[in-house]
């Protein structure tokens, strides 16, 4: 406060000058560098450290920050290569899998064609034997029947030549050389 008293004191002081905007006054130069001397002094003292402290400060903000992000994008790096590597991986398991697939439907489709091939066998065979057991019973009806019609007319017979005895006897022989053809 006492140094802007003076200076304005010097400066209303100093005399009677035309005072023109471009006079040179050397009073008033003298008491501008003096005053802005002083200003640099009291800013270096009070100011100064503060603000030097403030940019260094910042400066290792930025640093730490540029560092942060190189390890952080080698880092991201690093990743996006062992993603590739995990995909590459996946891509060959999956690979792997389905021609294990493929495989097993084909061991699966060989293994279902011969078992359809056996059940078919086996029911052709099971229908084989049951025409033949049907045959056999059908042939044996068919005898049971030819051999009543036999005695049936052996009967008619025996009823006209009156040796019943001998017609069945002769109707039995017939019937037992049926039975072995």
């Amino acid at each position: 406060m006492i140094l802007n008293n003076l200076l304005l004191l010097a400066f209303y002081s100093g005399g009677e000058s035309s005072g023109g905007p471009l006079d040179v006054n050397p009073g008033v130069i003298l008491w501008t560098v003096v005053t802005f001397i002083f200003l640099l002094l009291i800013l270096k003292r009070i100011a100064w450290k503060p603000i030097l402290n403030s940019l260094n400060e910042r400066e290792n903000f930025i640093k730490d920050s540029l560092d942060k992000a190189e390890t952080a994008k080698k880092e991201a790096e690093k990743l996006i290569a062992d993603n590739k590597v995990s995909i590459l991986k996946a891509e060959e398991e999956a690979h792997k899998i389905i021609e294990q697939s493929r495989e097993y439907a084909g061991k699966l489709k060989s293994q279902i064609l011969d078992e359809s091939k056996t059940q078919s066998k086996k029911m052709i065979e099971d229908a084989t034997h049951e025409i033949e057991r049907k045959n056999a019973e059908a042939f044996s009806k068919l005898k049971d029947q030819v051999a009543d019609i036999a005695v049936q007319a052996a009967e008619k017979i025996l009823r006209e030549n009156l040796d019943k005895d001998k017609q069945i006897k002769l109707v039995n022989s017939y019937l037992k050389d049926l039975s072995k053809n």
